[in-house]
């Protein structure tokens, strides 16, 4: 035990929601809300040191917990009820380490109490490890800033020897045995990332498919938003059952952004879009099928296509002769829902998928070790969303700023739930406000995972 090792001392949680300001479809369903979970944990370090740190996330049931037998409010307590569990969980838990032992020490605690809470609900189906996940996450990010205040330092330089104890080899295994957690993560933020815009399947593109205005003063429109921040990266959501609207739904995005590129006094840049079917693709053979229209009927458009998001079922194994090898040809294909833990990394790998989305929502310990596993495997990496507002957002922002390679990062809570960035995007309004489609990050280097 290092003397820099700490010990949880307390945790209280509190729960707030947020209504958005237009709906918000993907995965086949419509998302009309956001309900965060926050988290305040004391710790004391082995020396007698103790200090506080905060952590916040959103509680995206609909996505970390979809259900065909359960309706969204069933699972969306059930998950509040987890983070009931875990905070007491917590409190019992007595282990002095660093974050990220206790990170991982944590996750195993939370399954068991989610693994007891289904038996105990009699529920018709096991709690989704990723529902854990995304409840745990704030409880992981509030230790690791934790950490960083009491020591006085951005938590990106407590990722070293003087902090850990233990290789990578400890936590992913003898194949990343003499390797360190440091070698992967950059101590200082990259000045500024581009931010995806996301295009929900229900947004309007132009002024003629706005059924009802919002009024509130923010870009309704495509071209507005554009307008507004500069855009070069756009999100686009997609049915994924529907490869005629897909296809459409590309090219009509693709068509709008040429119209505001070859506006006088646009500011252009390289344009990228990345595709995301939510899994609902019935095979891989949907995402080539599509990828290749693209590409016959928009050159250019299929061109800007930097990456596809995991088109077909969480489920690795259930399908397994989806494999993504052919598509990967054509564009990187990122793990998303799939991407639980290292075995799943691996998996992924062994089946075609070139490219890792890393996650605040799915903690931030196992977010930097994944980082590093990807890095030795060479993948496409990026930085995804789950409309991560205030805190959660300065986390993710963190996270995609100090592991090199990011390509972009997704920031749509501005866009869906901008009441809950209120107070933060007056103290960061780089972080909130994206300026010629980018965000900036220079300031990610405060002490904890606050920026300075």
């Amino acid at each position: 035990m290092k003397a820099t090792d700490i010990r949880i001392e307390a945790v209280r949680i509190a729960f707030e929601t947020f209504g958005y300001r237009s709906p918000f479809k993907f995965g086949g369903r419509v998302s009309m809300g956001v309900t965060l979970l926050k988290v305040e944990c004391e710790v004391a370090t082995a020396g007698g040191r103790s200090g506080k740190g905060f952590g916040c996330m959103t509680l995206g049931n609909t996505w970390a917990f979809p259900s065909a037998q359960l309706s969204s409010d069933s699972t969306l307590a059930i998950m509040k009820t987890l983070a009931e569990r875990f905070a007491a969980a917590c409190g019992r838990f007595r282990e002095f380490g660093h974050p990220i032992d206790l990170g991982v020490a944590l996750e195993a605690q939370f399954q068991a109490e989610a693994n007891e809470l289904a038996r105990e609900q009699s529920l018709a189906e096991p709690i989704p490890k990723m529902a854990l996940l995304v409840t745990g996450s704030p409880f992981d990010a509030a230790i690791h800033d934790a950490f960083g205040k009491v020591h006085g330092l951005n938590c990106y330089h407590t990722y070293g020897r003087d902090f850990l104890s233990r290789d990578l080899g400890d936590y992913l295994g003898a194949d990343y045995a003499g390797l360190w957690l440091e070698d992967f993560i950059s101590t200082q933020p990259a000045d500024r990332l581009p931010v995806y815009h996301m295009v929900g399947a229900l947004d309007p593109l132009t002024d003629g498919e706005i059924k009802q205005p919002i009024g509130d003063g923010l870009p309704e429109t495509l071209p507005q938003w554009i307008d507004f921040n500069g855009l070069t990266h756009f999100k686009i959501k997609l049915n994924g059952d529907d490869l005629a609207w897909d296809i459409e739904r590309v090219v009509a995005i693709d068509r709008v952004v040429n119209a505001c590129a070859g506006r006088p006094g646009a500011k252009n840049g390289p344009i990228r879009y990345s595709l995301d079917c939510n899994e609902r693709c019935t095979d891989v053979q949907y995402l080539i099928a599509m990828l290749s229209k693209l590409r016959e009927i928009t050159p250019v458009g299929f061109d800007r296509v930097q990456y596809v998001e995991q088109p077909t079922s969480r489920d690795l194994l259930a399908r397994p002769e989806n494999r993504m090898h052919e598509a990967a040809k054509l564009r990187p294909v990122v793990i998303d829902e799939s991407l639980t833990d290292l075995d799943s990394l691996l998996l992924a790998g062994e089946m075609g998928y070139t490219g890792a989305a890393l996650k605040a929502c799915k903690g931030h310990s196992q977010s930097l070790l994944l980082a590093a596993a990807a890095q030795t495997m060479k993948l496409f990496l990026c930085v995804q969303d789950l409309t991560c507002p205030g805190a959660a957002l300065i986390q993710s922002a963190g996270l995609a700023a100090h592991v090199p390679g990011i390509a972009g990062i997704e920031a749509n809570s501005r866009q869906y739930a901008p009441e809950a960035n209120r107070g933060w995007d007056d103290r960061y309004p780089e972080i909130f406000l994206p300026r010629d489609g980018t965000i900036g990050t220079w300031r990610l280097n405060g002490r904890g995972l606050s920026a300075g």
